[in-house]
Parts: structure tokens; sequence; C-alpha cells
């Protein structure tokens, strides 16, 4: 039985390339099953954009809302918030001291949103050993992911190994899983959708934002 991980961030409300690419993949091994499946809310991964405590507090909400909407099941999974467990950051610490400067560095992610002028705080440059801290942290064995985080899955493989070498054999290595029918889903700029970029398609968008979004 393998132990399968992944979560979403509370950043604003999940959308379709959410969908795809985590959460229907996420539902789908759910219902086979055959494996233990761990949901979480990536609530300190949006401390890395800023927006007010209120939103902060309804983006919560609303992430949790659409993932029980889309499936998640409770009685069949173990679904937490990642603040709630002080070990993700205890781990994450851990593993940063072991972490090179130059495999952050090369982070598509954050390389991006650079580029693209977004706030490029500390945070946004470890967010990748916070990751491999969420994953390390209860041996999952396969992440399902969308295509974009598919780097950040391997980097958490890279830093597992890094440190099982230099104090033996700890972490269990994880394997994204990615479907590759699943195209990296576009924003409505045509850009890849993110909440960061705001191009995003909500999930369960009324048609009346969807015709707004429409006309932008």
């Amino acid at each position: 039985m393998a132990r399968v991980l992944s979560g979403i961030q509370a950043s604003g409300d999940p959308h379709i390339g959410n969908y795809f690419g985590m959460m229907k993949p996420m539902v789908d091994l759910q219902n086979e099953g055959k494996h233990e499946m761990f949901f979480f809310l990536a609530d300190l991964h949006a401390f890395t954009t800023k927006r007010s405590a209120e939103e902060f507090r309804e983006n919560q909400k609303n992430a949790v809302l659409d993932f029980l909407a889309c499936g998640a099941d409770p009685e069949k999974s173990l679904f937490y918030r990642q603040s709630d467990i002080p070990a993700h950051t205890e781990l994450s610490w851990f593993l940063a001291c072991r972490t090179p400067m130059g495999l952050l560095e090369r982070a598509h992610s954050f390389k991006d949103k650079k580029a693209k002028g977004l706030d490029a705080n500390a945070g946004l440059f470890t967010y990748p050993v916070l990751m491999a801290a969420d994953i390390l942290l209860y041996s999952a064995e396969v992440i399902p992911v969308g295509k974009d985080q598919k780097q950040h899955v391997e980097m958490a493989r890279d830093i597992a190994q890094k440190f099982n070498h230099e104090f033996g054999e700890t972490f269990v290595l994880p394997d994204a899983k990615i479907d590759e029918n699943v195209m990296t889903i576009p924003g409505l700029d045509g850009e890849k959708m993110s909440k960061s970029y705001g191009n995003t398609i909500p999930i369960f968008a009324t048609e009346k934002d969807l015709k707004r979004k429409s006309c932008r």
C-alpha cells in the first residue's frame, strides 16, 4: 500500500489548474481504496504573498470546502492543516541547513515570479524546502502534482538524498505522479494558470464571474 500525499495552497479560490493537476488525481486515488491518503491545506505556503487576515481566513475556508466538494473524504483520508503541525516548520529548518543555495536558485517558480516583478521574498525562495518537509515528514512515496510542481518534488527528493547520505537512511524518496495526458493549464492571459498571476478560473465560479473574467 503506497502512501500518497498532496496539498493545496490557501492563497485564493482553487482553480481548474489545481483540479486537473492535483485535486482530481488525489480523489481518484482515494476512491481506489488501495492507498494511505494524506490531504493537507498548505496555509504556511500562502504567507509568501501579501493579503489581509480576513482574506487569508476566507481563502482557507474556501480551499477546504472546494476540496471536500470535489470528493476529498475525511472518512477515507487524513485531512489536515499544515500550520497545526509544528513539525513542518521544524523539519524545514533542519533541511534548510543542509540545502545548497544553488539548488534553490534553480527553482523555476522563484525565477518566474521574480522575472514578472512579483515580491521575491525569502519565503518564496525557500518554498521548496518547506515543501520537502511537507512530503518527507510523512514518508510519502507518491505525490500527485501538476507539471509545474514536478521540479519541487524532484528537489524534495534531492534534499532527502543529501540528508540520507550525511546522516544515514532517514527519509523515503518521493516520486511525482503526473498525468501526462493533462497539459499545463493556461490562464486567462495565456500564461500558466496561477493564483500569483491573477489569471485563474475558479472551479466553482458563478456564471456572472465567468462572464466578467472572459471580458478582461
